[in-house]
């Protein structure tokens, strides 16, 4: 392809048969420079193409038709067999090794290895190994926290996760850092290198201390996983052969090791450049939470994987023909602008369970829950215990190639240096947030205004609720499925209720409606949090602006800062006065320190005069619209005071959130064909919270529709689809759908379950 032709318009230039070969090499050091820039380049001129480079092959660039090749099993295939020949077929160019149970085989036979694997991963089975991961990560930070220097890749994000997944599976203490280094070598080094030599020599090592395992639990079985792992059966009654085993926990150990070790050093050395997002993650820790899924979009560990055409067909409006082989560029997928708007910029706000670097399919990372709790434990750690690390950038080393993997081999760090813990001493609780729901009662429900409603929330056992500080928010995930984020606006002192207030927007997406409506004392709902984004800052005076439905956080910050007597000035303003929430209350708790400014009266407020009234030490914390928000932002940038600024923005949710009306919702019935149970789902619960409760093993992760971890098949029964992954056809064809916030239209469904 010409420079002339890389520049036509991008519509133009889908390669065909007969058109000449892009100058794509996703290896090349072009690529390795700036991997999301080369995408970027090539999506925007010739988004889906053909190269010779590697023997040759079809690449993609665009988050859609990732999505379509990775899901779509019977047209794209990941087996061996299907491509032919030596060496993995799930990578270009192929490598060694031997095949790797379920993610070189397609469905059906890659699904019993996914059953057998899928009930160690679960949400709920990995929030039990908190404990475990804490205490590893406190001992290995012990080991170097003395020092005030570090290599990160050696003595934290490379022997962590290698000692978490080899406990967890079984292996002696004895075995974490042999195997260590050679995955690590394995991912890091060049094809045919001495090192990668050593790498697989090391591989030669895991396969005999599997066997060794398995052998061992199943004369003798404990608790580990190698334990229930050389238990399981197939279908037919038979135990699963050594061979198969090895090469399913030999997939548990790589996808568990180095792609955490990728993703904590990205983020650490992203720190270490930018300490804004730095001190904004240690004022609030629980933004990890968030932050997590972002690091992942932007930083994926997997940058691509490969699928064999089965059949021909199109991709993208670009013939593909039987036996071709298609790069799958999860980065590029990552960075999708029709996706992810500003794909370049990291925001740690964003809400990016959208993103790839799980992969998405029957082959999404099992693992993903397991590697976000040892993600978040280490970078807490980091940021808890060494916050002024530097990254010391002459002596950053990546990897030699990041066409398929992507990291770093060595981060060296400076830092203040620091006391050890005793991971023995300091007992087992996690230091980083754990998510995990919560069903909490609606205790009280009433209106505040014609257009506000305030809920307070109880424990249904009467039992005290976990505490909050001024600015946290609950996460509601509604009956729907659709989640909302909810500012506490009561007394943090009140151990027993949470109180929530809620605009009903009859134009927004749906979610304030569906609470309105369904708001009676006695309903359950789903929280998670409290979460502190917004936390209020130790500062000797407070400018508080506050606009509509945005009082609500700032309610319980004048609160606390009256209880310090601290000084602080409140300006609420809204549309009209009977519109604005907590007037009374405001009042009563303010005084003279509180100025109301309802539009219709008052009009806009000056905010350059307000906040020139305000010193250089006060702190500005400002909810409100968007307008609002922009408003003061921009004012505090005009006149160099941003650094005094404190805003939260709540995410707006997906903009492919599928409406739908939840007043429609009914009581259906499902079934499930393997084990047989049939359950009733009521109108005001969400599927899969049925489900879960019969099926230890269900797997989920983002409860949104979008990730497709929860696609199940459906056997009978016709769905109603509220996902926004499938296609109009799938949907229509109703052969699977999303158990997390589809439901049905028919009295009964039945899954293959």
């Amino acid at each position: 392809m010409t420079e002339q032709q890389r520049t036509a318009p991008a519509a133009a230039q889908t390669a065909t048969e007969d058109r000449p070969v892009a100058p794509f090499d996703h290896h090349s050091a072009e690529c390795n420079t700036d991997p999301v820039g080369y995408y970027r380049e090539f999506r925007q001129t010739c988004p889906v193409g053909r190269t010779d480079a590697h023997g040759g092959f079809v690449y993609t660039t665009r988050y859609a038709d990732v999505v379509r090749i990775a899901r779509d099993d019977d047209t794209f295939s990941s087996a061996r067999a299907t491509a032919g020949g030596d060496g993995t077929a799930i990578v270009i160019p192929r490598g060694p090794g031997l095949e790797q149970y379920p993610i070189e085989l397609d469905p059906p036979a890659a699904t019993g290895y996914r059953d057998l694997i899928n009930p160690l991963l679960t949400q709920d089975a990995v929030a039990e190994l908190a404990p475990m991961v804490a205490r590893h990560t406190t001992r290995v930070v012990d080991a170097f926290i003395a020092e005030g220097s570090v290599d990160f890749v050696r003595d934290l994000t490379n022997p962590l996760p290698a000692a978490v997944t080899l406990d967890w599976l079984g292996f002696p203490e004895s075995d974490w850092a042999k195997l260590a280094g050679p995955i690590h070598d394995i991912f890091a080094a060049l094809p045919g290198s001495e090192r990668a030599v050593r790498g697989a020599a090391g591989l030669a090592y895991l396969d005999q201390r599997i066997r060794e395992l398995i052998v061992g639990r199943r004369a003798a079985p404990t608790g580990d996983a190698v334990s229930y792992l050389a238990a399981q059966r197939r279908p037919d009654g038979e135990l699963f052969a050594a061979d198969e085993l090895v090469s399913v926990i030999g997939l548990l150990i790589a996808g568990g090791v180095d792609t955490t070790t990728s993703l904590t050093g990205s983020t650490l050395v992203h720190l270490s450049r930018h300490p804004d997002d730095r001190q904004r993650l240690i004022d609030s820790p629980d933004l990890l939470l968030t932050a997590t899924d972002e690091f992942l979009r932007v930083f994926a560990p997997s940058q691509s994987m490969a699928r064999t055409v089965r059949a021909d067909t199109e991709v993208g409006g670009c013939p593909v023909s039987s036996g071709e082989r298609v790069l799958i560029p999860w980065v590029a997928a990552n960075h999708d602008p029709v996706v992810f708007p500003d794909p370049e910029q990291l925001r740690l706000d964003r809400d990016a369970a959208r993103h790839l670097s799980f992969g998405i399919g029957s082959h999404r990372c099992a693992g993903a829950h397991l590697a976000r709790l040892m993600f978040r434990e280490m970078i807490t750690q980091v940021l808890t215990r060494l916050p002024d690390f530097r990254v010391v950038e002459e002596g950053l080393v990546a990897y030699p190639t990041r066409g398929n993997q992507s990291g770093w081999d060595a981060i060296p760090a400076v830092f203040t240096p620091g006391p050890r813990r005793d991971a023995d001493a300091a007992g087992t609780r996690p230091t980083a947030s754990l998510t995990g729901d919560r069903g909490l009662v609606m205790a009280t429900t009433g209106a505040v205004t014609d257009e506000v409603l305030e809920v307070r929330l109880a424990d249904p056992t009467g039992a005290e609720l976990p505490p909050w500080t001024p600015g946290a928010h609950l996460e509601v995930r509604l009956p729907s499925g659709r989640v909302r984020q909810y500012s506490l606006c009561g007394d943090p002192d009140d151990a027993r209720h949470y109180r929530i207030a809620a605009l009903r927007e009859p134009a927004g997406r749906g979610g304030s409606v569906e609470l309105h409506t369904l708001a009676r004392a006695g309903v359950t709902l789903s929280v998670r949090g409290p979460r502190n984004h917004f936390p209020l800052v130790d500062a000797p005076g407070y400018l508080f602006l506050a606009g509509g439905i945005g009082i609500t956080p700032i309610l319980a910050m004048a609160r606390e800062a009256d209880r310090r007597g601290v000084p602080f000035r409140l300006v609420y303003g809204g549309r009209s006065r009977a519109s604005m929430a907590f007037v009374d209350e405001v009042v009563a708790l303010a005084g003279d320190r509180v100025t109301l400014l309802p539009q219709d009266e008052a009009g806009l407020p000056d905010l350059r005069a307000l906040l020139g009234s305000t010193g250089a030490d006060t702190a500005v914390y400002c909810c409100g619209p968007t307008g609002m928000i922009d408003a003061v932002e921009r004012v505090c940038a005009e006149t160099d005071r941003s650094g005094q600024l404190h805003v939260e923005r709540f995410t707006a949710g997906d903009d492919l959130e599928v409406a739908f009306d939840p007043a429609a919702n009914t009581e259906f019935e499902v079934h499930l064909a393997r084990t047989g149970a049939t359950l009733r789902v009521p109108r005001d619960r969400r599927m899969i919270d049925v489900l879960r409760e019969m099926v230890p093993g269900l797997t989920y992760d983002c409860e949104k529709g979008y990730c497709g971890a929860c696609e199940t098949r459906v056997l009978a029964g016709t769905p109603e689809h509220r996902d926004s992954l499938l296609t109009d056809e799938e949907r229509a064809a109703g052969r699977s759908m999303m158990i997390c916030v589809g439901r049905c239209r028919s009295e009964r469904l039945v899954l293959d379950l």
